[in-house]
């Protein structure tokens, strides 16, 4: 197949790439820029040039196309609402180029969408259309699609990590440093999932070829990390104070991201696992932790995927 990828120049679309090429199939990756192209192009990737901010230039690459990958998204999250709206506009833009066929489009969610009402690890069973995530902007764009009866499958991603970036932990290193301190609330046993970036890309792949339509896959492999154990790992890292703060404190330690200082976000994987034959063989989340370079700027600086 041709497959049309837009964040195929970010951290988890460059990685989707070569899963691709190495199941034989064809890549038209999305790009706004001449150096995307040039790192497009020696991937083995051909070039199709576009932005999220022009839904047209999407709807013009899945037209193509044999198939969608959609797993950028505007990672600017003082503009969060606004970016999940945009997706949603994208996502529109795209069924409306596959409409009346049969090519399927992977769209890219969060694992947290998944939870249960009564709490507990994320199922793929499981939407919450009145989840306050503002992502579920993206399933609810999704389940449209599905009810034109067109083939929408969804990559529900936990934290997302090699030994450079990890996810909202990426981020989370930059606030600790701005505090001075590494902060988790109370105990710090809220959990969340994670996976390798190397087994979330192989995902994406196996529910392009074996996936099913409507379906929802959990890219969970660790189904939760907890919040200490994380802020210990950055703690040794950084080598910067591990401290438990109460509720009167999180935003100071956690700016931005206080809504998830005490968020549980785990993901179950075994109905993903048992319908794709999915066998994750990365490394865990805290192993990457402890490998990275922490005085790289890449291990503060936020994981964008626009092109």
């Amino acid at each position: 197949m041709r497959v049309f990828l837009t964040g195929a120049t970010g951290f988890i679309g460059s990685h989707i790439i070569p899963e691709l090429l190495n199941a034989g199939h064809d890549v038209l990756g999305l790009t706004r820029s001449e150096a995307g192209a040039r790192q497009l192009e020696a991937a083995g990737a051909a070039v199709h040039f576009g932005d999220l901010d022009r839904p047209e230039t999407l709807a013009s690459g899945a037209a193509a196309a044999d198939a969608v990958i959609h797993c950028a998204f505007d990672h600017n999250f003082e503009n969060f609402f606004e970016n999940t709206r945009k997706d949603e506009r994208n996502i529109a833009a795209i069924g409306e180029a596959l409409e009346g066929t049969h090519k399927p489009i992977l769209i890219t969610s969060g694992v947290g969408i998944g939870t249960p009402l009564n709490g507990g690890s994320a199922t793929e069973d499981v939407l919450n259309p009145h989840h306050p995530n503002p992502r579920i902007a993206t399933e609810l764009a999704g389940a449209a699609l599905i009810a034109r009866r067109i083939d929408v499958r969804t990559i529900r991603l936990p934290q997302v990590h090699d030994m450079v970036k990890a996810g909202l932990i990426t981020p989370l290193i930059a606030e600790a440093r701005r505090a001075g301190a590494v902060a988790y609330l109370g105990e710090g046993q809220s959990r969340w999932a994670a996976a390798h970036v190397s087994d979330v890309a192989n995902l994406y792949v196996l529910a392009l070829e074996r996936g099913e339509p409507g379906a929802r896959y959990n890219a969970a492999v660790e189904e939760g990390v907890t919040a200490r154990a994380i802020a210990e790992e950055i703690g040794k890292g950084t080598g910067l104070p591990v401290r438990s703060i109460n509720a009167d404190e999180v935003e100071h330690y956690f700016g931005w991201m206080a809504s998830f200082a005490g968020l549980d976000m785990m993901g179950a994987n075994a109905w993903t696992r048992e319908r794709l034959g999915w066998n994750p063989t990365g490394t865990d989340l805290l192993s990457d932790l402890a490998a990275m370079d922490y005085s790289a700027p890449s291990a503060d600086a936020p994981s964008t995927s626009r092109s």
